[in-house]
């Protein structure tokens, strides 16, 4: 297995993300080529595969970089590793990757979300070295 940026949308990286989101979210729909063709991109983002010797792909991460006045921020976002990939450190590779990345860009701090129902997730990152904040989120919702 190896961790590689998504630098172009082919049929088989719109029929790999039809089978992961799913396994993240049930309320959000996979993402459609020109969805992902934008995610890809886009200066801000940095779409990371996991993908085996044969071309499947086994999970993914977005990285997330953004200057705000404060500094450059980093964000890791829907990581999602496929169910039949779970357990053999695709999830660890990922963000080992994303966190180089960050550190090469500039980032300071990477911040991340995860629901406390991913139990599996939340022991990864911790053992990574991720601290919880004491921090509130909120979202405001902008669809009716």
């Amino acid at each position: 297995m190896k961790i590689v940026e998504a630098t172009e949308v082919t049929p088989e990286l719109v029929a790999a993300f039809a089978g992961l989101i799913p396994q993240l979210s049930s309320s959000s729909p996979p993402p459609g080529a020109e969805e992902l063709a934008e995610l890809v991109g886009s200066p801000a983002t940095r779409l990371l595969l996991a993908v085996e010797d044969d071309g499947t792909v086994l999970g993914s991460l977005t990285l997330a970089l953004f200057r705000i006045p404060t500094g450059l921020r980093a964000w890791i976002e829907d990581v999602v590793v496929d169910d039949a990939a779970r357990g053999k450190g695709v999830g660890e590779q990922l963000n080992q990757e994303a966190l180089r990345l960050a550190a090469e860009a500039g980032a300071t701090t990477v911040d991340l979300t995860s629901r406390p129902s991913r139990e599996a997730a939340n022991r990864l990152y911790q053992r990574l070295g991720f601290q919880r904040r004491d921090t509130n989120v909120y979202r405001y919702s902008l669809e009716a």
